[in-house]
C-alpha cells in the first residue's frame, strides 16, 4: 500500500455502526498491551508523531502503523499525549476489574469484608475516571478528593444498608448487593470527577473540528452516556455469576474447595469483562452529529460535544 494515502488517525473500522465501534474497542482495551514496557510503547508514540510529521521510517509497513497505533490508544491520553498511568488505561480494565469484582462477590457476607472491598473497588474507579477526564477542563485536588469521598460514601452507604437489609431475604438477594453498591457508586463518581466539565461545558466543534465555544448540555449527556456505559460494562458479570455460583456451591465437589471459590468468580467475571469492557465501550458513538455541531464522546470520556 501507498503510505502516502493512509491516513493513520482515521478508523480502521467504521465507526457509525456497533459492531465497527466494538473491532475499535476490542483493539485498544486488548490486555496484552498493559504487559508491554514504556520503553515498546514510546516506541510506537514516537512512529505515530512522525507519522503524522510526515517523516517515516523506509520499510514501514501498513500493519506496524496501524499496531502502533493501537498501542498509542491504548496507553496515551487522546487529549494531552500523555503516557496514561497502567491502572487508569482501559486495557487494564480487565485484569484490574475482575480482580475487585471477583472479591466483592465472593466477599459479600460481612460488613467488614463488604466496606475493604468497596473502598478498594472505588479507589480503582476513581483512579480510572481521573486518568481518562478531559484535559481540557482541568480538576483540583480538592474537588478530586472531593468526588473521591462522596462516591466511596455512596458505595458503602448502599452496599452496608442493604446487606444487613437482605439478611432474611433469599441469598441470591443478597449476592446482588455489591452490584447495587457499584451502580449507584458510579451515578455519584463519574459526575463528581467530571464536574468542571457540567460546570463550564465541553468544546463544541464543527465538522471540520474547529472550536466552536463550550456547552454545559453537551457534557451531561456525554457524562450520562459515560454512566450507562460503566454500569452496563460491570452487570452481565455481577447479576449472572451468582446465580451460577449459588447453583455450583450446591454440588459436593464445591463444598470441599471452598478456598477456591474466589478465585474461581475472579476468572469467570474475567470471561465476562473481556467481552464487556469493549461492547460497553460501544454502546455510543465516539463522533456523532446534530444539526451542524459534532461531538465526541465514550466509555473514556466525554471530549467534545455537540449542542442543538
Amino acid at each position: 500500500m501507498d503510505l502516502s494515502t493512509f491516513d493513520i488517525d482515521a478508523p480502521r473500522w467504521d465507526q457509525s455502526t456497533f459492531m465497527g465501534r466494538l473491532k475499535h474497542f476490542f483493539n485498544i482495551t486488548d490486555c496484552r498491551t498493559a504487559l508491554l514496557p514504556d520503553s515498546r510503547l514510546d516506541e510506537a508514540k514516537v512512529l505515530v508523531e512522525s507519522f503524522r510529521a510526515g517523516s517515516v521510517p523506509p520499510g514501514t509497513s501498513v500493519e506496524q502503523l496501524h499496531y502502533a497505533k493501537k498501542l498509542y490508544d491504548s496507553a496515551f491520553h487522546p487529549d494531552s499525549g500523555d503516557r496514561m498511568n497502567l491502572i487508569g488505561r482501559m486495557s487494564f480494565q480487565v485484569p484490574g476489574g475482575m480482580a475487585i469484582t471477583g472479591f466483592m462477590l465472593q466477599f459479600y457476607r460481612t460488613v467488614p469484608a463488604v466496606v475493604f472491598w468497596q473502598w478498594v473497588n472505588q479507589s480503582f474507579n476513581a483512579l480510572v475516571n481521573y486518568t481518562n477526564r478531559n484535559a481540557a477542563s482541568p480538576i483540583t485536588p480538592k474537588q478530586i478528593g472531593v468526588a473521591y469521598v462522596t462516591a466511596t460514601s455512596t458505595a458503602l452507604a448502599t452496599a452496608v444498608g442493604l446487606n444487613l437489609y437482605t439478611k432474611r431475604a433469599p441469598p441470591l438477594v443478597a449476592r446482588w448487593v455489591p452490584f447495587a453498591a457499584v451502580a449507584a457508586a458510579n451515578c455519584v463518581n463519574i459526575p463528581m470527577m467530571r464536574q468542571q466539565e457540567i460546570l463550564n461545558g465541553i468544546a463544541v466543534t464543527d465538522e471540520n473540528g474547529n472550536k466552536l465555544g463550550h456547552s454545559k448540555k453537551a457534557a451531561v449527556k456525554g457524562i450520562t452516556q459515560v454512566v450507562i456505559s460503566r454500569i452496563t460494562m460491570a452487570a452481565p458479570g455481577m447479576i449472572i455469576l451468582p446465580i451460577v455460583m449459588q447453583r455450583l456451591e450446591k454440588y459436593k465437589f464445591m463444598q470441599r474447595i471452598t478456598f477456591l471459590h474466589g478465585p474461581i468468580q475472579v476468572m469467570l467475571v474475567g470471561v465476562f469483562l473481556v467481552f464487556m469492557v469493549p461492547a460497553a465501550c460501544s454502546l455510543f458513538p465516539q463522533r456523532c452529529v446534530c444539526k451542524w455541531v459534532s461531538y465526541r464522546s465514550c466509555c473514556k470520556a466525554p471530549w467534545g460535544v455537540l449542542e442543538p
